[in-house]
């Protein structure tokens, strides 16, 4: 792990995005709200800000940083057809909170394909990405559009 003792603690942020690409009538399901497991945009945004919390215990090398807030949302995109998930989580700590947007951004999509895959085996998860992220000696970051 690289040594961040020296660092000032700052207010760290960072966001993160993902779709989930499925046919339309296991988008319709989604829609509907009648998946057969239940809702899968509300158990998909609880998975993601579980999962966030045990960041530092799956990826290897990860610091575990002190969340002081996170959230996580999940639309419908008809011309996807599927859904788009961010997540946003911030930090009071000596390093970012990328890894841990990234595990809530993944974590929510891998949701929502655990739950619609019996409707379409052929979902995808795409453009897992960091959309920005703040705090720190590198400052402001953002994705070029």
């Amino acid at each position: 792990m690289v040594n961040v003792g020296d660092k000032p603690e700052t207010l760290r942020r960072a966001v993160a995005s993902a779709a989930v690409k499925m046919s339309p009538a296991a988008y319709a399901e989604v829609a509907d709200n009648t998946n057969k497991k239940g809702d899968v945009l509300a158990v998909a945004r609880v998975a993601g800000l579980s999962g966030l919390k045990r960041t530092a215990e799956l990826v290897p090398l990860c610091h575990p940083v002190r969340v002081v807030g996170s959230k996580v949302e999940l639309s419908l995109d008809a011309a996807l057809p599927g859904v788009r998930v961010s997540a946003t989580v911030e930090a009071f700590d000596r390093t970012g909170v990328e890894m841990e947007a990234m595990m809530a951004a993944s974590l929510a999509a891998l949701t929502v394909y655990d739950m619609v895959k019996g409707r379409d085996r052929g979902v995808e998860v795409q453009a897992l990405r960091l959309e920005e992220k703040s705090g720190g000696r590198s400052g402001l970051w953002r994705r070029s559009p």
